[in-house]
């Protein structure tokens, strides 16, 4: 991804300076959004080891596999509640614009997020 791109996660900053520098090590997120959005975005650059990293261990998948026709588009935050510096559990939801095959579509997921050895990483979601 070219350096002076917008972050896919959809807030102003190129990628190397938003979630880039998540997915590299070398920042934690400091809240449930922020690690949302790095998710999202590393499944936009197909970053399987950020995204199997920040998963908990209690329903991390043992690998995952990308479907090379799918072509995230946008994110939108739709609410969080809590998921603060100053909490321990979090939630997130979220529609996501995506293409498959050429084909438009949206995901839609509620995701919760808690904290495991210090770092939030994502529980699970549910989607409609």
């Amino acid at each position: 991804m070219a350096k002076t791109r917008p972050c896919p996660c959809g807030l102003p900053e190129t990628y190397q300076e938003c979630c880039g520098r998540l997915h590299r090590g070398r920042a934690r997120a400091a809240t449930a959004e922020q690690l949302m959005r790095s998710r999202y975005s590393a499944f936009a650059v197909r970053d399987a080891a950020y995204l199997l990293a920040s998963w908990h261990p209690a329903t991390r998948p043992p690998a995952l596999d990308f479907d090379r026709g799918l072509r995230w588009e946008g994110l939108e935050i739709v609410r969080t509640e809590d998921g603060t510096p100053f909490h321990d559990r979090g939630v997130v939801e979220f529609r996501a614009r995506f293409t498959q095959n050429d084909h438009p579509g949206e995901l839609h997921e509620v995701s919760r997020f808690t904290r495991h050895d210090g770092a939030w990483v994502y529980l699970n979601g549910t989607t409609d």
